[in-house]
This record gives C-alpha cells, sequence and structure tokens, in this order.
C-alpha cells in the first residue's frame, strides 16, 4: 500500500488534487483509515491515475473523465466530441483575436455614402430569436444565415440572379410584425437579398418571399469586424448618433445590417430637414 504522499509523488499530483479526486468519485483510495481519515493506494492504481492525468490534460472536465472510466466502450466516442469541441473553441478564439487585431489597428469609422434603387426579395426569419435573459445573438444569427441560404437557393432555382450582398432588416413594415417584433417569440428580423429585375423569373417565387422596391438613399454606415453581439450593434448604434451631419438626421426606424463574409455593416438612412415636414 502506498500513502498519499508517496502516491502523489508517484503520480505527479498534488495530495489537494488526489483528495478532490476521491471527492468526485474519479479515483477513490484503496482504504481510508476510519480514525485518521488517512488515505492509501495501490500500485494497480497508478495507472488509472495516468489515464486521469492524460485525459484532464487533453482538457476533458472531471464528470467526462468519469464518464470514460466508468463507460470504456464509449471512451473513444467522449475523447472525439471533445477534440470537436476544442476544435470550434480555437477557431471561435482564433477569430476574436482576428477581430481584435484589426480593431486595434483601425477602429471603424462611419461615413456617409448614396445606395441607389434595387430590386429585394424578403423573407421572415423565423423566431424566436431571444434568449431567457437577454437577446440571443448566436441563436437569431442560425436563424438568419439559414434563411439567406434557403431565399438564395430559392432565387436561383428560379432563375432570379442575386445582384448584392444580403442584409437584414427589423421585421416592422407590417402591424402585425410590429406587435410580434416586441415579443420573445418574435419575428425579429427579414432577410432582404438584391436580385436582377426578371419579371417572369420573379413571378414564379413562392408565397412566403416578396418582391419589393428597395427606394435610393444616402446612408450612414459603420463596419464592424466579426460576427454580431449586442456590444457590437450599440457600438455601432452609438457611432452612428454620434456622427455630426448638416442639416440632416439619421432615421432609425429604416436601419439595416449588411451582411459580409467577415464582418456586419449597419447603416442607417439619412434624412434632409427640409424633407421631415414633409413626412
Amino acid at each position: 500500500m502506498l500513502s498519499i504522499s508517496d502516491f502523489s509523488e508517484m503520480c505527479c499530483l498534488s495530495p489537494q488534487t488526489l483528495r478532490f479526486y476521491h471527492s468526485e468519485g474519479l479515483l477513490v483510495p484503496a482504504e481510508v483509515n476510519e480514525q485518521t481519515g488517512y488515505r492509501s493506494y495501490t500500485f494497480d492504481q497508478i495507472e488509472q491515475a495516468m489515464l486521469i492525468t492524460v485525459l484532464r490534460g487533453a482538457g476533458m472536465s472531471v464528470k467526462l473523465v468519469r464518464r470514460a472510466l466508468d463507460e470504456p466502450d464509449t471512451a473513444h466516442a467522449l475523447l472525439r466530441q471533445h477534440a470537436a469541441d476544442v476544435q470550434r473553441e480555437r477557431e471561435a478564439q482564433d477569430e476574436a483575436i482576428s477581430d481584435a487585431h484589426e480593431l486595434l489597428s483601425s477602429w471603424p469609422q462611419a461615413h456617409v455614402r448614396h445606395v441607389p434603387e434595387m430590386t429585394v426579395v424578403s423573407k421572415v426569419v423565423p423566431g424566436p430569436s431571444a434568449g431567457l435573459n437577454q437577446y440571443d445573438w448566436d441563436q437569431a444569427d442560425a436563424a438568419l444565415y439559414a434563411t439567406v441560404r434557403e431565399v438564395i437557393e430559392t432565387v436561383e432555382s428560379c432563375g432570379v440572379v442575386v445582384s448584392g450582398t444580403p442584409w437584414r432588416a427589423p421585421a416592422i413594415e407590417t402591424p402585425e410584425q410590429k406587435k410580434q417584433n416586441l415579443t420573445a417569440a418574435g419575428p425579429h428580423w427579414l432577410v432582404k437579398v438584391p436580385v436582377a429585375t426578371d419579371d417572369n423569373a420573379l413571378a414564379a417565387l413562392p408565397g412566403d418571399i416578396e418582391v419589393q422596391t428597395f427606394e435610393a438613399r444616402t446612408e450612414l454606415s459603420i463596419r464592424i469586424p466579426g460576427k454580431s453581439s449586442m456590444a457590437k450593434y450599440g457600438t455601432a448604434l452609438s457611432r452612428l448618433a454620434a456622427h455630426p451631419l448638416d442639416d440632416a438626421f439619421i432615421d432609425f426606424s429604416r436601419i439595416r445590417q449588411v451582411l459580409h463574409d467577415d464582418s456586419v455593416e449597419t447603416t442607417v438612412a439619412i434624412c434632409k430637414l427640409d424633407e421631415a415636414t414633409n413626412l
């Protein structure tokens, strides 16, 4: 039998770690003295300690390691799933690092531009897009991009040519949308995809895809790298609101977010003050 001190040195695991593993049922001592509480281990347990150390070194949680030990037939599958999770985390970290470098190198600035009239197809992004405690951008984006792919596949199958970058706009175009937009169930967004005009092909589109005219307008735009988040959305709104304009104001009711591959561009329509009197 080996004392906890000897076993600790042999396995390169601290006594504190061994006590923790004992409490978690991961590495239970062969004997525990009822009077002193001293723990003793056998030489056979060194192999188990080694396996635990390897799996923990791979980043597996104590709970996952315990499953691998209790169900050895599933150990390989558990490790493969863990490896896939780690790879996704690494990719997310790499993306965040890239975004951080870009932001630190050149902070996004708002600029004015003119957008010409175009034909677009529009479809509601199905809800819900809200989490229990706050808006869930990951869930919203997953539904959004799935809808974008669906719309593009549908219009192209009907012979319609996509002519520009898709965007999303708040689902507030009808009284019913405005009402539902304020609920957790949604919908909260509409997908807009610019298309080349072909009346016959557009007429063949299914009823849940609406053909619209996007009117020419002057916009204030800011582009922030990476995927969407509430912080980035708030930053974009703050920068747009603070941008100085001469004899004009921005109309946040006509906000849209252009969906680039590596960033999200938030734009708002600019209205001249003399136009406001005619509204």
